[in-house]
């Protein structure tokens, strides 16, 4: 994904208006997400650090997984 500058990231993040998640909701997407990328380790397709930085954070700012692909392609195309 190249190098993301994650302080960066969040502000912007910050700045959105979008439903975040409750903690209990953010629990359960921490455990969905590290199923994820265990899957991807099997199939030889493990994330880099800085991806995991990346969705760690995003996690961390209460995004919905589902609404992460389209929060990313926003603030790269910025």
């Amino acid at each position: 994904m190249g190098n993301v500058d994650l302080t960066e990231m969040r502000r912007q993040i910050r700045s959105m208006t979008f439903e975040r998640g409750t903690p209990d909701q953010i629990a359960l997407w921490r455990e969905d997400l590290a199923e994820a990328r265990a899957n991807l380790e099997i199939e030889g397709l493990a994330p880099t650090a800085d991806d995991d930085e990346m969705f760690a954070m995003m996690l961390d700012e209460g995004v919905p997984p589902s609404l992460m692909p389209t929060l990313i392609l926003q603030l790269y195309q910025q």
